[in-house]
């Protein structure tokens, strides 16, 4: 659908865009009427619905995070997620609107999270938060043997990988370089090399775009599926597969029994409730585990005092593994190539299939 001097563009986002960014899009669609407000995401819609009303009229295009009321989006046609998910859109009468075409920024997180999964298992198998907290005491302590401490370095160790999409192809990209050995699940069969590749946005030179370096490749989201996943003698786990009810607590007692033969490090960069929290506060004072890193939690935010936080061996952070300064210009990468593709009536990036 090509874009005339009867479309508005409307941006809103949490902090200013790219130097130039306005000026290039208005250079390569001059017929454009643009128009870009700052508005906090925050966790609900109020700061974009205080936006002044005069701001959507005629908005055929709009770029933005939090969804506004629907009346606002009553002439758009193409709506550009700044986020790589839609959850808070699924009740929204545009996003109902099969007419209305939205498309995501699924792929601009890869890079700075898998670098967050990797150095949780680097730090906790080098042991770093020991030696930071001796240095803190100016103190040269190693042991009275090598032995006392044993690394566990990554060559030849197996990593596995529930959810294979942008996050977690960086990820075994970064294990890989480390000498692991990847198994991958995924809830769909890709039984052929082209259902292996991946369709969307890719931050060149990351990743593995074409599904080549899993050593062997699961299918399935049932109980029994993810049990056989679980059951292949891995060494570390991570978890970078989306949240919805099939997914919701799949990794729960019984999975961490079996995993206990191998006592892997859990790795969770998804979405807290994948995984049950009492159960996993068992499994590390159990020692079913070596350890867990978690960026995400069930509840979030994780309150003072639940138990969670004084598990053995556990590390984390507040949901900031998606952090990257780079994180503005890829979300604005994806939108000027959706502005390209919908005005040559090509097929967007990131499409979201309703």
């Amino acid at each position: 659908m090509a874009i005339t001097e009867k479309d508005k563009l409307l941006i809103v986002f949490p902090s200013p865009l790219p130097n130039g960014f306005l000026d290039t899009l208005a250079k390569r669609f001059p017929q454009l009427r643009i128009r870009c407000e700052i508005a906090s995401i925050g966790g609900d819609s109020r700061a974009v619905d205080a936006l002044p009303d005069d701001i959507w009229d005629g908005v055929t295009i709009a770029a933005l995070f939090r969804p506004p009321r629907a009346d606002k989006l009553k002439d758009v046609k193409f709506v550009q997620l700044g986020s790589a998910g839609w959850d808070a859109w699924l009740e929204h009468d545009v996003f109902l609107n099969k007419d209305v075409a939205f498309a995501c920024t699924s792929g601009v997180h890869p890079p700075q999270m898998a670098e967050w999964a990797i150095g949780a298992w680097l730090a906790h198998t080098h042991d770093f938060q020991t030696f930071m907290k001796q240095a803190e005491r100016e103190e040269w302590k190693k042991g009275s043997t090598s032995l006392d401490q044993p690394v566990t370095d990554s060559v030849g160790l197996r990593m596995g990988i529930m959810g294979y999409g942008s996050i977690g192809r960086q990820v075994a990209r970064l294990a890989s370089a480390l000498g692991m050995e990847i198994y991958v699940q995924t809830a769909n069969p890709r039984p052929t090399p082209e259902s292996r590749k991946l369709h969307e946005y890719i931050v060149p030179g990351t990743g593995d775009p074409d599904g080549l370096i899993p050593a062997k490749w699961f299918s399935g989201s049932g109980p029994e599926a993810v049990n056989e996943f679980l059951s292949q003698d891995l060494d570390v786990v991570v978890l970078s597969l989306p949240m919805n009810p099939q997914t919701r607590h799949c990794i729960g007692a019984e999975q961490f029994q079996i995993l206990s033969k191998k006592k892997p490090y859990l790795i969770n960069v998804a979405r807290g409730p994948i995984v049950d929290t009492p159960a996993l506060i068992e499994a590390l004072e159990q020692g079913l585990l070596r350890g867990a890193a978690l960026d995400v939690t069930e509840p979030e935010p994780l309150p003072t005092g639940h138990p969670l936080w004084k598990a053995p061996n556990v590390f984390i952070t507040p949901h900031i593994s998606w952090r990257s300064y780079k994180l503005t210009q890829r979300i604005a990468d994806v939108i000027f190539q959706n502005l390209e593709r919908w005005d040559k009536g090509e097929p967007l990036l990131n499409a979201i299939k309703r």
